[in-house]
């Protein structure tokens, strides 16, 4: 680190890039299957396009092009592929208590997008006690109950005590750390600070615990050439009270982003028919999206402090 400000220009370029492939191949994010399965598991990236959508309109980085790209691609997926809500009001009837239509929709109705039918089916699940009983790993029910929050349902738990049930609430001796152990820890920062939206949300010993570690973390995955998971770490620096936006990481991690603006999960992209390799690489993508846009905002801030 040389203790300059990190230049906007490198994170920028990757998120223009990506929000770029991600509205050339929108139509890609249709399911191909009827079975309830798929359905349920092309709902995800659909979420995560309002996730990346309400971060890039709250952190005011989008220029005018990718503000009408961004209106465009969220509109498509509302209205186009969620049908204003029906598919997952569906969803909800064949099962009750799902929390899968309500993550997906919540980023939605806080853009504003609203169903009264998802509306009145959750408030009534939400004063039952199979809702409250319903059993997760702890990173996962602390996601349903944020989630939970978000959409103004009642809260059934205590936020600060299941966060202490995670993985990273326990603080755990760094080097045991694992791939999917990785993600529980971003997925768990993710929450606990509404997507970055409130670095405050994270207690002090957990941030402190992330700041001494998540950079030994950072040089682990890239040295390991994992764009995904290097993509999510990304965010999880964005999300702390003093981001370390490390300009030599962040070099290496455009420099894998391809020519169409996809980023693969690991290594090269790959080949193949344009379906598989959606299937492969949206997930990157869109990480890329939203670090780049949380990169941005705090490498603009940091080049004017002053600013408001």
């Amino acid at each position: 680190m040389t203790g300059r400000p990190m230049s906007p220009e490198v994170p920028h370029r990757v998120g223009v890039g990506a929000l770029n492939w991600l509205v050339a191949n929108r139509e890609h994010f249709r399911p191909r299957s009827t079975s309830a399965g798929r359905a349920r598991e092309a709902l995800k990236p659909v979420g995560e396009l309002a996730v990346i959508g309400a971060v890039l309109l709250r952190e005011g980085v989008a220029g005018s092009r990718q503000s009408a790209q961004l209106d465009g691609l969220l509109d498509f997926a509302w209205r186009d592929l969620l049908k204003a809500g029906d598919v997952l009001a569906a969803m909800l009837r064949d099962e009750p208590l799902s929390p899968i239509p309500m993550e997906v929709y919540v980023p939605f109705r806080e853009l504003g997008l609203r169903h009264a039918g998802i509306e009145e089916h959750l408030r009534v699940v939400s004063r039952t006690t199979s809702w409250r009983a319903l059993e997760a790993l702890p990173n996962r029910r602390l996601g349903m109950m944020r989630a939970a929050a978000r959409a103004d349902l009642p809260a059934y738990a205590d936020v600060a005590e299941a966060a202490r049930r995670t993985w990273l609430g326990h603080t755990p001796e760094p080097w045991t750390v694992e791939y999917n152990l990785a993600y529980t820890v971003t997925h768990t920062v993710f929450h606990l600070t509404d997507w970055g939206r409130c670095p405050a949300g994270l207690p002090p010993d957990l941030a402190e615990y992330l700041a001494l570690w998540l950079p030994v973390w950072i040089d682990e995955w890239a040295e390991l050439r994992h764009w995904d998971l290097l993509g999510e770490l990304l965010i999880v620096d964005t999300c702390l009270p003093a981001p370390a936006l490390d300009e030599e990481v962040w070099r290496h991690y455009a420099e894998a982003q391809s020519p169409t603006g996809a980023m693969p999960v690991q290594g090269a992209m790959p080949s193949g028919p344009p379906d598989e390799v959606f299937d492969l690489v949206h997930h990157p993508t869109i990480v890329a999206a939203f670090a780049a846009t949380m990169a941005t905002s705090h490498a603009l801030a940091a080049l004017n402090p002053a600013a408001p």
